[in-house]
């Protein structure tokens, strides 16, 4: 059964990220059912998903556990289910920091391994599973080109020519390739409690602050589109909060 699964999943390009969660949840389906994978129905679908929400899943693990689910019996066993509604997801502004906060997170790295992992997430707006596959020969020209990122995209993003300027060299970034995103997690993590920073910092939030700040600036919203490798514009349209810093800065029509 997870041959089958694990199959399909390389050939539609799903990340190893991806493919690990739906093979969890699947399995953990799987182990509710006393009939075989061809027999089920979307009440089987309902019960599992109704089990998990009474075990205080949050809305985001019941609709991961809804896709791994589908996308197994319909796009591995083609059955056909279709129908089967998850809680919404509530809506939330992304945490991001302010560029004095970004300022002290790279000041309060404790190596210079962990202050340049911390530059290159915030200052190309890489993800976490993109950072330990950089290697030296994909900057260049004050960019770096982003090879086989989420869904397996190619893209090229921005990187400033002083930290450019560093990055020379052959092969892996960061060592021998052995560089895992629990690392950079943990180290990005350290260096927030260092800096005695109050959010919870990690390396996605300093995609999210490369992003913000450049709304901020002024740059086109398609722009960031493409530099964050987002293939639907509304994913994208999560940075269109406003910061208090900005709304400080608002006159009311009233005033003169």
């Amino acid at each position: 059964m997870m041959n089958r699964l694990v199959a399909e999943m390389t050939l539609r390009g799903l990340s190893e990220h991806t493919q690990k969660a739906y093979v969890r949840y699947v399995d953990a389906f799987s182990k509710t059912l006393s009939k075989a994978p061809e027999s089920v129905t979307k009440d089987d679908v309902k019960l599992f998903l109704a089990e998990l929400i009474a075990d205080g899943k949050s809305p985001s693990t019941i609709n991961l556990a809804r896709s791994a689910v589908l996308f197994y019996l319909n796009e591995v066993l083609e059955l056909g289910i279709t129908s089967v509604r998850a809680p919404k997801i509530p809506k939330k502004h992304p945490v991001h920091l302010t560029q004095d906060e970004v300022a002290r997170l790279i000041e309060s790295a404790p190596t210079e391994q962990t202050r340049l992992m911390i530059q290159l997430l915030y200052a190309a707006g890489l993800r976490v599973s993109e950072l330990v596959k950089l290697r030296y020969e994909d900057i260049q020209d004050g960019t770096v080109h982003v090879r086989s990122g989420k869904g397996q995209k190619d893209r090229i993003t921005i990187l400033p020519e002083s930290l450019a300027k560093q990055l020379t060299g052959q092969g892996a970034v960061f060592g021998d390739g052995t560089m895992t995103t629990r690392n950079v997690q943990q180290a990005v993590k350290n260096a927030a409690e260092v800096a005695g920073l109050t959010k919870h910092v990690t390396p996605h939030v300093l995609r999210h602050s490369f992003a913000t700040h450049l709304l901020e600036q002024g740059t086109d919203i398609r722009v960031i589109q493409e530099l964050l490798g987002h293939s639907n514009l509304q994913t994208t349209q999560i940075y269109t909060h406003v910061s208090r810093d900005t709304l400080r800065n608002v006159k009311s029509p009233l005033e003169k």
